[in-house]
């Protein structure tokens, strides 16, 4: 069963940080990193704070065109501040797409699934988590995963 845009929402909702730091960033970037390489995955992946790269990376299996993936999906997140698997959703739901729009760049923005706003509660988008490489459901449960992870890993200590 698809995840509904209420599900994609409540993500949004709970997986958000009180406080956040470069090192922070880093840490999550590399957390990642580490679950992608463990599960041998062939993705590209990117966290940004801002307009600051913090971490990008193609893993082994990873094609160049997964680098442009990102670059859409992301600017898809910092126009909306939803993840781009929502926005595709929503689009869907009303019997369209994203890229439909006349004022939306295909070759700028896209509604797949696999980038997620870096959420500061209080604040809103202050960056973005983003996977390509893998189909768009699994590219964002990927993301949402290591972000559950490592709020309860903060949480817990």
């Amino acid at each position: 069963m698809p995840i509904t845009l209420e599900q994609l929402l409540a993500e949004e909702a709970e997986l958000q940080f009180d406080r956040l730091d470069h090192d922070e960033v880093m840490g999550l970037g590399l957390a990642l990193l580490d679950k992608a390489r463990r599960e041998k995955l062939p993705v590209v992946l990117e966290v940004t704070l801002g307009e600051l790269t913090v971490l990008h990376c193609a893993l082994p299996g990873s094609r160049p065109d997964n680098a442009d993936w990102i670059r859409r999906k992301k600017n898809t997140v910092n126009r909306f501040w939803h993840s781009s698997l929502y926005m595709g959703r929503y689009y869907a739901s009303k019997g369209t797409s994203l890229t439909d729009k006349p004022h939306i760049d295909p070759t700028e923005f896209v509604d797949h699934g696999g980038s997620f706003p870096l959420l500061l509660r209080g604040l809103g988008c202050v960056g973005t988590v983003t996977v390509s490489g893998l189909a768009q459901e699994e590219d964002h449960a990927l993301v949402v995963g290591v972000l559950r992870e490592r709020l309860a890993h903060r949480r817990g200590s």
